[in-house]
């Protein structure tokens, strides 16, 4: 017999198939629910986002604007009076030292700011081309 029996093979993998078929539907978390219905106001989605940005030779900028880091308690202190208050996007150079970045979310912190994020580079963009990728941010928020 010169030629591989391939019956066996399909069998075992339409059985599988259907296995997966029928588990497929199981897999899915969602919880279904029939909410009632209520009058509220909706939240607002305009929250405003604070771009901290740290270069490599140290030094912070607040959005576009170069600020020290004794400075930025106090702005924090203004911003945690906004209604919603504002989420902090944090981006850094590689080799900025990390003391820096944790004295900012120490003192955002400190002023009740927790919604914090980290801004990088995806690695497909940043494999193609560095001079003309763009940067997505990708938060993980705290």
């Amino acid at each position: 017999m010169s030629d591989i029996n391939v019956t066996p093979m399909v069998d075992v993998m339409l059985v599988l198939l259907v296995i997966f078929i029928i588990a497929a539907p199981l897999l899915n978390h969602a919880i279904r629910l029939d909410l009632p219905q209520a009058e509220a106001q909706a939240i607002p989605q305009d929250v405003k986002t604070i771009t901290l940005s740290f270069n490599a030779d140290g030094k912070l900028f607040w959005d576009t604007e170069q600020v020290l880091i004794d400075d930025v308690g106090q702005r924090f202190a203004l911003s945690a009076k906004q209604k919603p208050q504002p989420e902090i996007l944090l981006r850094a150079d590689k080799s900025t030292r990390f003391e820096l970045i944790a004295q900012v979310m120490s003192a955002a912190q400190s002023h009740g700011l927790n919604k914090i994020g980290f801004a990088t580079e995806s690695k497909s963009a940043s494999s193609a081309s560095k001079s003309s990728s763009p940067i997505s941010s990708n938060l993980l928020k705290k």
